[in-house]
């Protein structure tokens, strides 16, 4: 056990490591496009720079609150820390929005405000952009995005901004071509858009769990025919499923029960089956 342990914390340091990382890379990029947007006058580069700047806060949080929520359970916290990565994941899903927003007001004041654009520099910039806007989405891939929520939220961030710098890039070339200025205004709105898509998404998830609601995918009807199948039971008077976080999953389940069930092989049962990880269970 001591083994495994060990390599499990050395997985975590270097996941921690490349978020770190991340975080660093995603801070130079942004200071680079912010001069490149002052510079060629695009605001659409402007829009991508505020989105990398809030990916690398994104990451930075989501780091912490691993941190955090790795934590075991005390005497206050009986559950453990975990729900720090939801709070994350609903903290960055509102700046998402927020930004998201925010970008699409300064995308249609600038409509009737309507400056000169250098494409040449809005396409090279975004280029950059786009080759590191990759290598930070791989990196928060491998860092856990499968297993978290948490993590997840920092990879679409870092996704979205790949697919927000290609747009950029077609933007800048049509400039270059056709002298198409609103192209910009309406690659900003659509990257915009994008962004408060997945941060809409991403805060009815967490919330979702913050508010107790059982899993997504949790098919109460069909477990409660099951267990009343499988283990001869009475009658199934409640069952109850919440998460503790987006990988944990608990229940209270109230049976009635003519011969007593054996209790671990039902349990065993819940988890086997349908990833359930602690269920408290009463008798009637």
């Amino acid at each position: 056990m001591g083994h495994s342990h060990d390599h499990s914390a050395e997985n975590n340091n270097k996941s921690d490591y490349q978020l770190a990382f991340a975080v660093f890379i995603n801070v130079l990029l942004t200071a680079a496009q912010v001069v490149g947007g002052i510079f060629s006058g695009s605001l659409s580069l402007i829009a991508d720079a505020l989105h990398n700047l809030s990916d690398a806060a994104a990451i930075f949080i989501a780091l912490i609150a691993r941190k955090i929520g790795n934590k075991i359970a005390d005497d206050n916290y009986h559950f453990g820390y975990k729900r720090a990565e939801i709070l994350a994941t609903l903290l960055n899903s509102t700046t998402l929005i927020v930004i998201g927003g925010f970008l699409i007001i300064e995308a249609i004041k600038s409509y009737f405000n309507p400056t000169p654009i250098d494409g040449w520099i809005v396409v090279w910039v975004a280029a950059i952009a786009l080759i590191i806007d990759l290598a930070t989405a791989v990196l928060t891939y491998f860092a856990g995005a499968k297993k978290s929520i948490n993590i997840r939220a920092a990879f679409i961030h870092n996704v979205s901004d790949a697919m927000a710098s290609v747009v950029v890039i077609v933007a800048g070339t049509l400039i270059i071509l056709y002298q198409w200025y609103i192209v910009d205004l309406l690659a900003t709105i659509l990257i915009s858009a994008y962004v408060i898509y997945h941060g809409v998404i991403l805060l009815m998830q967490s919330c979702r769990i913050l508010m107790q609601a059982a899993p997504a995918d949790f098919e109460r009807q069909n477990i409660i025919s099951n267990l009343t199948s499988e283990f001869s039971l009475s009658k199934v008077l409640s069952l109850k499923a919440w998460q503790s976080d987006d990988n944990t999953t608990h229940c209270e389940l109230v049976i009635c029960a003519d011969k007593t069930p054996d209790l671990d092989a039902l349990k065993s049962y819940l988890h086997n089956n349908f990833a359930i990880e602690y269920c408290i269970i009463e008798i009637r």
